[in-house]
């Protein structure tokens, strides 16, 4: 469960070969336990012998380490860059930007959002998750992927799968509205959507695939429905899904379900440190693409709670930092400064 080390980031057990195959990875991973030379007691491999450097495991799993970079931020730099430079250029041009698309706070009026990391804003997540799987689509390194995942060889409805289901990448649009249906029907919240995103970019980096126009459905689907086995509290069952999606039977969805769990190594642990850094780079993501997080005036009534809230967690603070100090030991028996007289001889 808390194993964090892949083959596909060990120097020594997986280098990265052309040649190897996603489907060569999970044959190993099912039949990758050894056996003793008397051939009665399974060989495990100790945990240490198992651990990579620390700078190896930093820049090759970001789903685990909070100082790694996401994938996904870093994959939707070249459309922010070329955006910035065309906004540049409409501006020596002077053409007129249109109306501001932000609001921003003045004298008179302060505008404040209720999303926070603890309690995320779930329309503006969903739309921020969804922007970040369009951009591991859009700048996709290439089309690595496993059958389980084939739309074609597995579709999800009985309708027949476009011939160039394999070539054109999909919308935000269509992202955001698969997705959207799927929490809206079995009441997701929104850190779902977060831990999604962080069993997705796992995926990719265990198992040395890529989300690609073939297969970016089914894989969105099992990460959905692993975040909503280990994050909320009623979990959905794969039956429930398969209500939702009408044509798709609980067989396929065990099946699929398994071979995630297996692509993971059953690694399924999210850090706090891991899931804040999700949160705040998905803030980056919607602010480099004008998406802008719902805003309200503060009013008194917010402006109360907030205030309250303020004024219990600095009580509690204060309440743990007298528990936290000591008095010195030499103070406690100081009663009082003693004159000694001089002795002359």
């Amino acid at each position: 469960m808390g194993n964090t080390v892949s083959c596909c980031v060990s120097p020594e057990s997986s280098p990265k070969l052309p040649s190897r195959q996603p489907a060569e990875r999970l044959e190993e991973l099912q039949t990758s336990t050894e056996v003793s030379d008397d051939n009665t007691v399974p060989y495990l491999q100790h945990i240490s012998d198992r651990e990579v450097p620390d700078e190896l495991a930093l820049e090759s799993n970001p789903s685990d380490h909070a100082r790694a970079s996401t994938i996904f931020l870093s994959k939707s730099q070249t459309d922010v860059r070329d955006k910035r430079k065309s906004n540049h250029i409409n501006h020596i041009s002077h053409v007129s930007p249109g109306p501001l698309s932000k609001k921003y706070s003045s004298c008179s009026t302060i505008f404040i959002d209720d999303s926070t990391v603890s309690q995320p804003n779930l329309k503006s997540t969903i739309k921020c998750v969804t922007l970040a799987i369009y951009y591991h689509i859009k700048n996709r390194d290439s089309d690595r992927s496993l059958d389980i995942f084939d739309e074609k060889l597995h579709p999800l409805s009985r309708e027949p799968v476009p011939d160039d289901y394999s070539r054109v990448d999909p919308e935000h649009k269509l992202i955001y509205r698969f997705v959207r249906t799927l929490f809206s029907a079995a009441q997701l919240t929104a850190e779902c959507a977060i831990v999604t995103l962080v069993y997705l970019e796992r995926l990719l980096t265990y198992a040395e695939l890529d989300i690609c126009p073939a297969n970016w459905k089914r894989i969105v689907l099992g990460a959905i429905l692993l975040a909503s086995k280990v994050w909320d509290d009623q979990a959905v069952w794969n039956v429930d899904y398969c209500q939702i999606l009408k044509d798709i039977t609980v067989e396929d969805m065990n099946e699929m379900e398994r071979h995630f769990l297996e692509l993971l190594q059953f690694n399924i642990n999210v850090p706090a440190s891991v899931y804040a850094k999700y949160y705040f780079d998905l803030r980056q993501l919607a602010d480099d693409n004008n998406l802008s997080f719902p805003l309200e005036p503060l009013n008194n009534q917010r402006a109360q709670k907030l205030e309250a809230i303020s004024r219990l967690c600095e009580d509690k603070y204060k309440d743990l930092s007298r528990a936290a100090m000591r008095r010195s030991f030499s103070a406690d028996n100081l009663i009082g400064i003693r004159r000694s007289n001089a002795v002359l001889s």
